[in-house]
């Protein structure tokens, strides 16, 4: 049975995530209408978020179906995007890697972009929480954020043909990525990286079927990885 710090734990988990429902129902929303334009199945899409459970390789890969891009470029791309999630593995891996093996698969499921960063600024800024108190933040994070991606992405996938193209969803996605990024940036190699991103992706984007992306993002993780290195 949790214990009443644990519990307590989750509850601050869960509010810190609360404000992310605001992102992730219309991208949830977004991602279900533009499945289904690309000429996935109802199934399909379900299928794809509940195994996926990535929204940022997800787009990816439904980009490179709708401009007919060969299928090895499509698979290589949406593993390069989610690339990212290995990082986080490392980087929570100190924090939560005592937990079962069954327990660590479960977070590994849900190791999301939101969930992820909520907890790893939440295990820094309080040293002296537990295990099992770090683990409840981890789900409670994840509670309003996860469950309503699988609800929405049906919703945007049912319903998706009577929503006026004017709403304008689309802009949901770079805003998601703003509000996490942001907060983040608060080294040299953090800001180099992302200023290195940024303009890479700019000056690449001529590159066919948006392998420019995927270019910019090896290179701005080179340029981040050493300027750490020569920091340390």
């Amino acid at each position: 049975m949790p214990s009443a710090s644990s519990k307590s734990a989750y509850v601050q988990g869960l509010k810190a995530g609360l404000p992310f429902v605001i992102v992730v129902i219309p991208f949830a929303l977004l991602y279900g209408v533009v499945a289904i334009e690309a000429g996935l199945t109802l199934a399909q899409v379900m299928g794809f978020s509940a195994l996926v459970i990535a929204g940022a390789s997800q787009f990816a890969a439904l980009q490179f179906m709708l401009e007919h891009a060969p299928l090895a470029v499509i698979i290589g791309s949406a593993l390069a995007v989610n690339l990212r999630m290995a990082m986080y593995s490392a980087s929570i891996t100190p924090h939560l890697g005592a937990e079962p093996l069954w327990k660590r698969m479960v977070i590994a499921y849900f190791l999301v972009d939101q969930s992820y960063a909520l907890a790893l600024n939440r295990y820094e800024t309080t040293p002296g929480m537990s295990v099992p108190e770090k683990t409840a933040y981890f789900f409670g994070a994840m509670t309003p954020i996860c469950p309503l991606w699988y609800v929405f992405t049906w919703v945007g996938a049912v319903l998706g043909a009577q929503i006026p193209a004017d709403y304008g969803l689309d802009f949901i996605v770079p805003i998601a990525f703003l509000a996490m990024v942001a907060p983040a940036l608060r080294t040299k190699a953090h800001i180099a990286a992302a200023v290195a991103s940024a303009s890479l992706a700019l000056a690449l984007v001529w590159v066919p079927f948006n392998l420019g992306l995927l270019i910019t993002a090896i290179i701005a993780m080179m340029i981040g990885a050493e300027i750490e290195r020569r920091s340390a």
